[in-house]
């Protein structure tokens, strides 16, 4: 019996270290929602691997579509209806630093709506 206690406790000890030494998760990062009016001019500011999602209201979610000055500091994301959910066009946060980023609307007679992103780590 004392070989299986000492079995036994090695094994309950074994799970504790293994309970306490799951890394805790990876805090979850909230997007920061912007209506496409509202961008033209300002600054978002974002941190890496954080989205900005592009409110475009009344207008389809696909007909825009964007160009990043440095796609090293953030990506374009298409909007996009898939299965019945609606996806809106976003910039996601890739790494520190800042760049310019132009929205286009591909419906006629829509301004570019042009605003710059800061990212920080």
């Amino acid at each position: 019996m004392s070989i299986a206690r000492s079995v036994a406790a090695v094994l309950v000890v074994v799970a504790l270290a293994g309970v306490a030494g799951c890394a805790a998760p990876e805090p979850v990062i909230t997007p920061v929602v912007r209506d496409v009016g509202d961008l033209p001019g300002t600054t978002v500011e974002l941190e890496v691997g954080q989205v900005l999602d592009i409110d475009t209201g009344d207008l389809a979610v696909d007909s825009y579509s964007g160009v990043v000055s440095d796609p090293s500091v953030a990506t374009f994301t298409p909007g996009r209806e898939e299965d019945g959910t609606t996806f809106n066009p976003g910039v996601e946060a890739l790494a520190e630093g800042t760049t310019q980023v132009v929205l286009s609307n591909e419906d006629g007679g829509i301004q570019d709506a042009t605003f710059t992103v800061e990212v920080s780590d």
